[in-house]
């Protein structure tokens, strides 16, 4: 097993080659449920990061701007935050910085597991959308992961632009699928080049004014029937 270090401004990532899910899902369940401690498996690697406030910004503008929109809009979702996707049939698992659930059926799911309270993620099914904020190059093939849970939409943002992409084509176990840069989303009408707008070039400095002016213009978007498309 080698390793490898990256220490951004923003974040601090150190990676494990040659890991074996059991060494993952150990160190999962033992790591307490609030933490900066952030880990991802993608079958062969192994990557432990501590997040940064920069880091945390972006994830908290990217939600606040996926959800100022579906609310205007009158999108139904459900978000399930930076829940750890462990998945151990597929031998792989990560936290998002942001995940929601936009399918009728994966909600009904997701309504009723959480007012019985559950925890336990098996019962739930993966997310619709996930977030990835990369503010620093990851040492796991973080993309792989969410095609293997089969995540039909990816946001990444690497301080720069925000990237919105599709799951397209393969399957779990042969991670065959792949991400294709679309542009825009599927279930919310904001395209790659709005969301960049609103975490690059709006001033984000009081965050309340700023999603006022998210759901202002939210306001003057295109409703699809029920929401998504």
């Amino acid at each position: 097993m080698s390793i490898a270090t990256k220490a951004p401004v923003s974040e601090t990532r150190i990676g494990f080659t040659g890991v074996g899910f059991d060494v993952y899902e150990r160190l999962i369940r033992a790591t307490p449920a609030r933490t900066a401690v952030r880990m991802a498996y993608d079958g062969k690697d192994l990557e432990i990061m501590v997040k940064g406030p920069v880091h945390d910004h972006y994830g908290r503008l990217l939600d606040r701007l996926i959800t100022a929109v579906a609310v205007v809009l009158g999108i139904r979702r459900q978000a399930l935050g930076e829940t750890t996707w462990i998945r151990p049939e597929i031998e792989r698992g990560l936290e998002a910085d942001q995940c929601y659930v936009f399918d009728a059926g994966k909600l009904a799911v997701v309504d009723e597991l959480l007012c019985r309270n559950e925890n336990d993620v098996a019962g739930y099914p993966n997310p619709d959308l996930a977030v990835e904020v990369d503010i620093s190059r990851p040492q796991t093939d973080r993309p792989a992961i969410y095609a293997a849970l089969e995540v039909p939409e990816l946001w990444t943002f690497d301080s720069e632009r925000v990237t919105i992409a599709q799951l397209s084509g393969g399957t779990p176990l042969a991670g065959s699928g792949q991400y294709v840069d679309t542009g825009r989303s599927r279930w919310i009408p904001v395209t790659a080049s709005d969301a960049t707008r609103w975490l690059v070039s709006e001033d984000t400095r009081d965050m309340d004014a700023w999603e006022e002016r998210v759901r202002a213009w939210a306001e003057l978007l295109p409703r699809a029937e029920g929401g998504g498309t």
